[in-house]
């Protein structure tokens, strides 16, 4: 029995594909950086990401991750069941970095641009704005060149 994700090769980018795909084939192509993906393989894991992030955050902020301060006004490190999550949160997000990165780069190689352009981001202001207008571009069949 196939699947709809199984039947788009993972050297292809998969238009139209659902969350689960979508979150599915970040993790195998864990670190590829060649090929291309397309807007709803990156939104999809971008939203997943986010709501994942946001979970563990409050999880943390609410179970007292972020430290506090006492009657004294001194300030009291995170402990307990809130440094778990401070710490797991931390680990989520080391363990998404790679991936990520990878993810932005194959959106770029989709709408015909090379990986080289994220670094804008690190252009003070305008830097992030211009890549996420690049990430929410449409696909460019010119882009092809970069499928691996």
């Amino acid at each position: 029995m196939t699947t709809a994700s199984s039947a788009v090769p993972l050297s292809q980018p998969y238009y139209g594909a659902p969350i689960g795909a979508a979150v599915q084939r970040f993790f195998k192509k864990y670190a590829t950086f060649t090929g291309r993906a397309s807007r709803s393989e990156f939104w999809w894991w971008i939203l997943a990401n986010a709501v994942i992030s946001f979970v563990l955050s409050m999880l943390a902020l609410i179970t007292g991750g972020g430290g506090g301060v006492d009657a004294a006004g001194n300030p009291v490190p995170p402990s307990g069941l809130g440094l778990v999550f401070v710490i797991v949160l931390f680990l989520w997000g080391l363990a998404t970095i790679v991936p990520h990165l990878a993810l932005i780069a194959r959106r770029l190689h989709d709408t015909n641009r090379s990986a080289l352009w994220m670094l804008i981001a690190f252009v003070p202001f305008v830097g992030g704005i211009i890549l996420l207008v690049f990430e929410l571009l449409p696909s460019d069949p010119q882009g092809a060149r970069f499928d691996a």
